[in-house]
């Protein structure tokens, strides 16, 4: 059943189309009560057509008729949006961020007191609606608007609630996450070619075999130890690998790269 609230998105950029898409692939919102704000007038005529959602360039505008307000902007833009509408902001009207790295309390000391303000962090594979979304509510988001807010992320695929404190290691993890393993992807696929398989059928093969070994874990609910050792004969060929594997540092690796991508919010939201 469709919400009757509207839903205005400010910044019209690929993430603010992958939640307005799945809003409406859902049937969770009408068309009619999506609205979206950006000053790039092409970018709004391709949603108008695309959607048949509602587009305009004053972002006061947009706050004006929305019950929802979703902040798709960067980081460095965030504040001089907020800035720039407090003063339309209505009593309850519901704010949800996905600006990396920016705290609730940042956000709340640039809007009206009491404003219910929701921090949200998702991942590209929204885009084809399995994504993962974190969220963490502000001290004013009351049960209702946060079961909202969660409705809304669902349906681009996962959402949690996490604390605060504990966003950065989202962002580090399902937040840039995706960039690993698109490079493992590559990588795989590149040394299934220089074994000697064609590229194409290499790319496939790599594709599946990474869907595949998500999905086992996640519908067998065993940990990944153990589903790994399962394809660990002794002395066959997958200890082989996992042992060159180990030689090259590929678990710290990416640990590391989980801390770094982590840290680098946190200096996102000093910045």
């Amino acid at each position: 059943m469709s919400i009757k609230k509207n839903i205005g998105f400010i910044g019209a950029g690929a993430m603010a189309e992958a939640l307005i898409k799945s809003l409406l692939g859902r049937q969770f919102a009408d068309a009619s009560n999506i609205w979206a704000s950006d000053v790039n007038c092409e970018r709004g005529r391709y949603l108008t057509e695309t959607y048949g959602i509602n587009y305009v360039q004053d972002n006061l505008e947009l706050v004006d008729n929305a019950a929802v307000v979703i902040h798709a902007v960067k980081p460095f833009v965030l504040g001089h949006v907020l800035a720039g509408i407090a003063s339309k902001v209505s009593a309850g009207q519901l704010h949800v961020s996905i600006a990396a790295g920016i705290s609730l309390e940042f956000m709340e000391g640039l809007l009206p007191s009491g404003t219910p303000v929701v921090r949200v962090m998702p991942n590209t594979p929204c885009l084809i609606g399995e994504g993962a979304t974190a969220y963490t509510p502000g001290s004013s988001v009351n049960t209702e608007q946060e079961e909202l807010v969660k409705d809304i992320l669902e349906c681009t695929g996962l959402a949690v609630r996490v604390p605060e404190n504990l966003m950065n290691a989202v962002t580090g993890l399902s937040g840039s996450g995706p960039a690993y393993v698109f490079l493992v992807i590559e990588a795989l696929v590149d040394g299934a070619v220089r074994a000697g398989l064609s590229r194409d059928v290499a790319a496939s093969l790599a594709v599946q075999t990474l869907i595949g070994a998500a999905k086992m874990v996640r519908d067998t609910g065993r940990h990944p130890a153990v589903l790994k050792d399962m394809v660990t004969t002794p002395g066959g060929t997958t200890i082989a690998g996992l042992h060159v594997l180990e030689k090259s540092g590929v678990r710290a690796a990416l640990m590391d790269a989980v801390m770094a991508a982590a840290e680098r919010a946190g200096e996102l939201g000093k910045d």
